[in-house]
């Protein structure tokens, strides 16, 4: 028999009592006293709430066809024959010199959300849900995949996502803009109001939270989360006093790009190198692709905190040379500000960089898609499987292919492992925008 007690903590109060020794709260507290080790350091990092239920990815191998010419620069996608290997048995594969390179399927987790989207918000969501928010603001292009992931993934828990899409709102609803008009609740903005992120963001934070709201922004809800004393007696008094404020707003940046995103990878990483995977001690040169650059931080972070040998490549698609490094040392500082106080060992050499950040094969503007790159995603998907899309993902396949050459070509050299980071509605964003390039695929196939 129970009884009901006006002042008793609410039934969300108790779990997120429960859930505050599992998200991360009290990390600093955990270590404030002590050096730790590595793998100590990673586990108390990683002790926390997820969104994703698993870490788990699928690990494919691309085999590279030895009957027909290899990659050369220029040379068409379609003269080369690829079989994927969805079952590798790692130990062979990696320790046999084939002419193949390994994909993690990160374009597999959610039937809605990139894969890189995901693994940012793996640790974000769970930390909004644990401070009561009810309302999640945040923006990006018509066609963002950062937006589409933020709505369905606060409805699926549901939480209020509101977007704020750059321009006009296209005369057909497709791909990522789709997915977010259903899921979330979206504006269009003027592209010079918009030009103003942070002022755009908080004005319509302001404007939902009324008089009676309160707006937080996410730096706001992490800093509270590894400062504050009682961790799990503040959220209960935060519930206890949410009559005072009926709608909690937060804020997250356009595209997740902060210190919180770096957690989710850094997750991956830990579970890639299981020893019946991809193991802690082979060299191992990692691919992605890179709008913001986080992914490829956030998996080279994992590398160093876990000590594992490996080398991140990025493909920079968004941005200048200096503009990614710049991203990477403010997301590094950011990272041993929040979480680097009381381990033994010190990141200094990773100020010098811990990314490769390369040109794409066939460098153009963001987003341009060139003649025959439609072609090649065609060829690709008919022959392994596997999607990829001309903005992105095409981009770390090629390079992945252009790195195992050159490792090909050396004595001991090492395996190429390419992560894919999804784009699938993407495609159908493209269509509209490239209508000449998409009706050119109606005629013929890959061979």
């Amino acid at each position: 028999m129970s009884m009901k007690v006006e002042s008793f903590p609410s039934k969300r109060a108790i779990s997120a009592f429960k859930r505050s020794f599992h998200s991360g709260h009290v990390l600093k507290q955990c270590v404030s006293n002590v050096k730790l080790s590595k793998e100590e350091f990673v586990s108390k990092l990683l002790d926390r709430r997820w969104t994703l239920p698993s870490p788990d990815a699928k690990i494919h191998q691309i085999m590279l066809s030895t009957s027909k010419v290899q990659p050369q620069p220029g040379r068409p996608l379609s003269d080369i024959s690829f079989w994927n290997n969805t079952n590798p048995c790692f130990s062979h594969s990696m320790a046999e010199k084939d002419d193949s390179f390994f994909i993690v399927r990160d374009d597999l987790l959610h039937p809605l959300i990139n894969g890189n989207k995901a693994r940012k918000l793996d640790a974000l969501i769970p930390l909004v849900e644990d401070h009561s928010v009810t309302d999640v603001v945040t923006c990006g292009g018509c066609q963002s995949a950062h937006t589409a992931a933020v709505a369905v993934s606060c409805s699926e828990r549901g939480l209020k996502p509101h977007l704020l899409l750059r321009g006009e709102q296209p005369e057909i609803l497709t791909g990522y803009n789709l997915m977010s008009t259903i899921y979330g609740n979206v504006t269009y903005v003027p592209r010079s109001l918009y030009a103003n992120r942070e002022k755009m963001l908080k004005s319509h934070a302001d404007y939902l939270a009324g008089s009676s709201g309160n707006v937080l922004r996410f730096d706001d809800i992490l800093e509270a989360s590894l400062n504050q004393s009682d961790g799990a007696l503040n959220l209960l008094q935060k519930d206890a006093n949410r009559s005072d404020h009926p709608r909690k707003i937060v804020i997250v940046n356009e595209g997740a790009g902060d210190v919180v995103a770096l957690l989710g990878l850094i997750r991956l990483a830990q579970y890639l190198s299981q020893n019946h995977l991809l193991g802690k001690e082979r060299v191992l040169k990692f691919v992605v692709d890179s709008g913001t650059g986080t992914t490829a931080v956030g998996l080279a972070l994992g590398a160093i905190c876990l000590g594992l040998p490996w080398e991140v490549t990025a493909v920079m698609l968004a941005d200048s040379y200096d503009g990614y490094r710049h991203q990477e040392k403010r997301l590094i500082s950011n990272f041993k500000r929040h979480f680097d106080t009381h381990i033994d060992h010190c990141f200094d050499d990773i100020d010098k960089g811990i990314v490769h950040w390369v040109e794409r094969c066939h460098p153009r503007k963001f987003g341009n898609v060139l003649e025959g790159e439609l072609e090649a995603c065609q060829h690709i998907a008919q022959q392994t499987g596997i999607l990829v899309d001309p903005v992105y993902t095409l981009s770390a396949w090629e390079m992945a292919m252009a790195l195992h050459k050159k490792e090909a070509e050396v004595e001991g050299g090492v395996q190429v492992v390419m992560l894919h980071t999804g784009g699938t509605l993407g495609m159908f964003g493209l269509a509209q925008r490239y209508k000449s390039y998409f009706s050119k695929l109606k005629v013929g196939s890959s061979s």
